[in-house]
């Protein structure tokens, strides 16, 4: 495993710039929806956030943009970054084939500080299956601290690391220790997005934070925080032992005991 962590970027870039394409066309996505209706914002991170018009707002990790392009509808000036060329120059094309104003950029989320020049933002926009990608969370929220402009706020939204402890088959016998941070080997053939996917670059390292380290980060960087929320909800089938409900809700069968699948967290600048 020291070696795959030493690569780490090497290897996450590469396994995520092949994904690009195949997301693109997955039906995980819905590229032909969001065309018709470019939303892709959960009703609680909207609630959430509030009103972003006349904003500047940048989205970490942004992948091929569909968020980031939600929250320019929204009214947003937003900025787009990720360190895939790929995924930002899709981010590019959609921007531009909608009419939608954005800017992208392609850069490790450790230097986005660089890649806009010093510039501050009022809102830093982060959301699902961006931190299980950093192997530094400290460092991380220091980044944010500096982008953010006086009294703007971070807005984050994940999938809730007690959710990776438990088994896949039943969701209720605890099968992975939780204070085991990483770094662990992930990948595999396929994407979440479409498993039969046919692919070459198939190592990719992760990092699983526990809630008490990216809290405490987000402090030690300076940050109030204003609110932690736990749902017992997510938008995938994240377990087997998940069932769909209203659109793309999971939640545990009726009658089980819940957990929380997903949190947000908002912390603004003092």
């Amino acid at each position: 495993m020291g070696d795959l962590a030493g690569r780490w970027r090497e290897l996450n870039k590469a396994y995520w710039d092949e994904r690009v394409p195949i997301h693109l066309g997955a039906a995980f996505y819905d590229m032909e929806g969001f065309r018709a209706r470019p939303d892709s914002l959960k009703d609680f991170e909207t609630a959430e956030v509030g009103d972003v018009r006349g904003k500047r707002l940048i989205h970490l990790q942004c992948h091929f943009g569909r968020d980031t392009l939600s929250w320019a509808v929204r009214g947003a000036q937003v900025t787009g970054l990720d360190f895939s060329p790929p995924a930002i120059k899709a981010a590019s094309q959609l921007a531009t084939e909608l009419g939608i104003d954005a800017r992208f950029l392609t850069a490790d989320v450790y230097d986005a500080v660089s890649a806009v020049e010093g510039e501050t933002f009022d809102i830093v926009y982060v959301s699902f299956g961006a931190l299980n990608w950093l192997p530094d969370i400290s460092r991380w929220a220091s980044v944010i601290a500096e982008l953010l402009a006086p009294t703007g706020h971070l807005y984050l939204a994940e999938f809730h690391p007690f959710s990776f402890v438990l088994d896949d088959e039943t969701g209720s016998t605890v099968t992975h220790d939780y204070f085991d941070e990483g770094p662990e080997a992930s990948g595999g053939p396929g994407t979440y997005a479409d498993e039969a996917a046919t692919t070459e670059g198939n190592e990719s390292v992760e990092w699983r934070h526990s809630l008490s380290t990216v809290v405490s980060a987000i402090a030690g960087a300076g940050l109030r925080i204003q609110f932690l929320h736990e749902h017992d909800y997510t938008f995938y089938l994240q377990r087997r032992s998940l069932e769909r409900h209203d659109g793309d809700i999971y939640r545990h069968s009726e009658g089980a005991p819940r957990i929380p699948l997903t949190y947000s967290i908002r912390a603004e600048k003092a």
